[in-house]
């Protein structure tokens, strides 16, 4: 039994009845994975073979190391192109005679990547992919989408494009217009609308499969290298092999940067493919578990001569609808990659470039997800801004500053959220037990003599003083007759020195307008830090509170005998 080994989890169990499901489901893996491994690479100026690479040892480092059974890793088109910003950030920063390898320089971010991934699971910061949300990843995306279709003009036109950005390259084609290479144009779009026509009809072959196939037929056929469209080129037919990237070569720093930047894009979306997948399957998600496997699916292809990889959901939705079972289908469709490099090389290198392209600008158009966008702007306004800040980072800035600018986004919302927290006034709603809040129930009432409010968040260094004025606010603008303020401390989580400090502050202000200051229901770490602060002593441990209702009827009770909320004991 497999199983008894844990690093092989996605074949645990395995016996040989499954390979009835796993072998046709890695088969169509192999099918539609090919065409992609080819053309992906072409994004970060890597040659064809290091994405059949990627393809072949990364679901076999997967298998071992993987957590899934389901779950396919590959080249993805939103990994490239962050690649491709990392590698160009590099390669500037060489010398001019420099010999640069760019195989090399995507091999070291390879394992960079892997060793980000192996030590997030060392700290179990697994929870760092849910720094790029679902909007964020969705506006992300989107703005990805459009620098991989920017970055096929050159292959439909066989112009070469200097310039970058999203504007400066349209306005250069134009200016070169007279150098279009029609033919190569004609046939790229001639294949798109083929893929999108697969899409349409009712085919049970992959559209990139078919593009694939009648590219090299009519190539062979009409000589379309004699002809001036330009094709993939020699193809090593001998497997990857092992080799260790030269990092002593190479500018740590931007190593170290250009991995954390694409470890978090691909881990990010990784996750997203995980999760939605999993739903579907009723199989849990362990992010920690995953950066296992995504660390080693990432290493290998880094000690094989390739690039980063991460979850592919296109693969993962063919064995899935193949009806694959365990990881094996992930290790036959490394196999049937093994052998269409031995022995299709030469169909390989005929392979038109404008066909790759036409494979590229559709799967770049798939990442725009307008349903997820129009959802985004029905749930949360404020959210689908933040998606379309991240779109336009990745446009504007660059895909490796967009990335940047899309955790920042993500953040500064967070940060917002917790810098003013939600808060409000609770009463007696006539008939129910309870407190509830004022302004979501407009029948209820405050209660007499006792101002109930509520702070939904932590009082922390960053909003302590937002929280002071809050409650210096509510205080001064109590009506007649209260005689104290109930602070529900319930959905308080922490409170720091400093908003101690701030809570300090509005007892003495209160004191000065003889109201009394109260708390309920304060968590024990907090109810520490207030008496460590001193401030429990300035309240006094009698208007401390284990729950609202204790504290509404005690409360009560005292402005009953002595018409304000002073025990006569205190002295106060």
């Amino acid at each position: 039994m497999i199983g008894s080994l844990p690093m092989l989890r996605g074949l645990a169990g395995f016996n040989r009845d499954w390979l009835r499901k796993d072998i046709p489901a890695g088969l169509s893996i192999a099918a539609v994975g090919l065409p992609s491994a080819i053309a992906y690479p072409a994004i970060a100026g890597l040659p064809p073979e290091t994405g059949i690479y990627a393809s072949i040892v990364g679901p076999i480092a997967y298998a071992i190391f993987g957590p899934s059974r389901l779950l396919v890793v590959g080249p993805d088109a939103a990994t490239m192109t962050v690649l491709a910003a990392a590698m160009g950030i590099i390669i500037a920063a060489e010398p001019a005679t420099a010999n640069i390898d760019r195989v090399t320089i995507a091999s070291a971010l390879a394992v960079g990547v892997g060793i980000f991934c192996i030590v997030a699971n060392l700290l179990r910061l697994g929870v760092l992919a849910s720094f790029l949300s679902r909007p964020i990843l969705v506006g992300f995306f989107a703005g990805v989408s459009l620098s991989i279709l920017i970055g096929q003009i050159s292959r439909f036109t066989g112009v070469k494009i200097e310039s970058d950005g999203l504007i400066p390259p349209l306005v250069e084609i134009l200016a070169k217009s007279a150098s279009i290479h029609w033919p190569s144009l004609l046939f790229g779009l001639l294949m798109f609308a083929l893929l999108w026509g697969v899409r349409a009809l009712p085919f049970n072959i992959p559209g990139p499969v078919l593009v694939v196939v009648i590219s090299v037929i009519l190539s062979a056929v009409f000589d379309f290298k004699g002809h001036g469209i330009a094709a993939v080129g020699d193809v090593p037919t001998g497997l990857p092999k092992f080799s260790l990237p030269a990092l002593y070569e190479m500018p740590w720093d931007q190593i170290v940067l250009g991995s954390a930047a694409i470890f978090l894009v691909s881990f990010g979306a990784g996750i997203v493919t995980a999760r939605s997948f999993g739903s579907r399957t009723g199989e849990e998600v362990d992010a920690n578990q995953e950066l296992i496997g995504l660390g080693a699916a990432n290493i290998a292809p880094g000690l094989f001569g390739s690039f980063p990889i991460s979850m592919s959901d296109s693969r993962t939705a063919i064995n899935l609808s193949a009806g694959g079972v365990s990881q094996a289908a992930g290790l036959v469709s490394a196999a049937t990659l093994i052998a269409a490099l031995v022995f299709l090389h030469s169909a390989l290198r005929i392979l038109p470039l404008p066909a790759l392209a036409a494979i590229l600008a559709s799967a770049a158009i798939s990442l725009i997800d307008v349903q997820e966008l129009r959802k985004i702007w029905r749930i949360s306004r404020m959210e689908f801004v933040f998606a379309l800040i991240a779109m336009a980072g990745a446009i504007s800035f660059g895909v490796l500053n967009g990335v940047i600018v899309a955790v920042a986004a993500n953040l500064a919302y967070l940060i917002r959220k917790i810098m003013f927290p939600r808060d409000g006034f609770l009463g007696r709603l006539e008939g129910r037990d309870g407190l509830f809040d004022l302004a979501r129930f407009p029948e209820a009432h405050p209660i007499d003599g006792i101002a109930v409010f509520t702070v939904h968040g932590s009082i922390l260094f960053f909003n302590a003083d937002y929280i002071r004025m809050r409650l210096t606010t509510v205080a001064k603008e109590l009506p007649a007759g209260t005689r104290c303020l109930l602070l529900d401390g319930s959905a308080i989580t922490h409170i720091d020195s400093t908003g101690a400090a701030a809570l300090d502050s509005v007892v003495g202000t209160l004191a000065e307008r003889n109201i009394t200051f109260a708390i309920a229901d304060l968590g024990e770490e907090s109810r520490g830090i207030l008496d460590r602060a001193g401030v429990l002593s300035a309240i006094g441990v009698h208007n401390l509170f284990n729950d609202r209702e204790e504290a509404v009827t005690a409360l009560n009770g005292r402005i009953d005998r002595t018409g304000n909320a002073f025990s006569e004991s205190t002295g106060l």
